[in-house]
């Protein structure tokens, strides 16, 4: 169908293919096959001879992030490395690629300065990343302890499991763990349907609704509709304002949930893995590259960079210590013992998951005008 359509033949493009490829390598490698044909990939992505890559490892600039990625993947092992230098005869002989990398080798250090280089090139933006990831997680400590809504939730929930354990061992309860939210749509009521999250939503709302209507606000809005409302007619009002406050929970508590899906323990893996890489960039320009004029220029750049990488890294340090202090408060205020815990976070995966919860039960609650809504206590008692 390809040959009568486009005129192409397989069997002969194979040959031609065959024919380059017997045209393009010569018949002595020094490197495996497979390796050859990878490095030969990397090296035609660069773009540049390898005289324009020599000339930017010594000058310690001059290469794109695209470059550097390609170039650290072609570093060659130790074992190769011997190949290459040991190789005895004609060096034109050589294909392309090892001429290349061998090119390359003749530059003192040439692939820890590529290292050194793109580790210069993404510093900045993985910093930026860290510090926005710690600054989310202290606005997720600070949205927790303030919100009043959900501490509302929270007293709403005790007070609730509280009357409905009256006279057992676990009535009278001063507090509870925050996995109890999740466990409050398994607890359903009589009629099977509504369950003890609907109830407590359903009594938050109405009280949250009271709340804004006698608010100076709610008072406005009151003299601007009709005066004498009937009662059913003010229920069906305090649930519209309570509802529209509690379903606004999960906006109120936004970096709570987009923390829930940060790994802390990859954020300070990070961290440590920008130290260990400055570390590295400074042996490499105060001992490996110490002596020697053709290194002077890579060695200036880099120096100026490591000063103003060191900055970077004692306030990112700062950063993560203050948060791991703050997260380690909130899990004790609501959580009580830290230690205990496996994932720091766990207390904001937690809260993400309720949120979803709570966002389902008022997305019910909407659907239904307070006048069809069944009453909510029956079904409990």
């Amino acid at each position: 169908m390809i040959e009568s359509l486009f005129g192409y033949n397989i069997q002969n493009s194979m040959n031609n293919d065959e024919t380059k490829s017997k045209s393009t390598f010569p018949s002595k490698h020094v490197l495996e096959p497979k390796r050859l044909q990878n490095i030969t990939i990397l090296s035609k992505a660069l773009n540049a001879t390898s005289e324009q890559i020599c000339q930017a490892l010594i000058q310690g600039k001059g290469l794109c992030l695209q470059q550097l990625e390609a170039l650290v993947k072609m570093v060659p092992t130790k074992e190769e490395e011997g190949k290459l230098f040991n190789y005895k005869g004609d060096i034109n002989e050589l294909g392309s690629t090892e001429k290349f990398v061998r090119a390359m080798l003749s530059v003192p250090f040439a692939f820890q300065r590529v290292e050194g280089m793109l580790y210069k090139e993404t510093f900045e933006d993985e910093v930026v990343h860290l510090k926005n990831s710690f600054s989310m997680l202290e606005e997720a400590c600070k949205e927790l302890r303030s919100s009043r809504l959900f501490l509302k939730l929270l007293e709403a929930v005790l007070k609730t499991g509280n009357r409905m354990n009256v006279g057992t061992i676990r009535g009278g309860a001063r507090a509870f763990k925050l996995d109890a939210l999740l466990k409050l749509s398994d607890i359903k009521g009589t009629d099977g349907r509504t369950t003890l999250l609907h109830f407590v939503v359903q009594e938050i709302v109405r009280a949250e609704g009271i709340r804004v209507s006698d608010s100076i606000m709610g008072k406005i809005c009151q003299k601007s509709s009709k005066v004498n409302k009937t009662e059913e007619e003010k229920e069906e009002g305090y649930r519209r304002m309570g509802l529209e406050l509690v379903s606004g929970l999960s906006t109120e508590l936004y970096n709570v949930k987009k923390t829930a899906t940060i790994d802390l323990d990859v954020l300070a893996s990070s961290v440590s893995n920008l130290r260990d890489g400055m570390s590295k960039l400074q042996y490499l320009v105060e001992k490996d590259l110490c002596n020697g004029e053709e290194s002077e220029n890579f060695v200036n750049s880099i120096k100026c960079f490591l000063s103003y990488a060191d900055r970077n890294l004692r306030e990112l340090q700062g950063d993560e210590d203050r948060v791991i202090v703050r997260v380690k408060e909130i899990t004790e205020y609501f959580h009580g013992d830290v230690s205990k815990e496996d994932n720091p976070l766990r207390i904001f995966v937690i809260v993400r998951d309720f949120l979803g919860m709570l966002d389902n039960v008022c997305k019910e609650l909407r659907r239904f005008k307070a006048s069809h809504t069944p009453n909510p206590i029956a079904t409990f008692r």
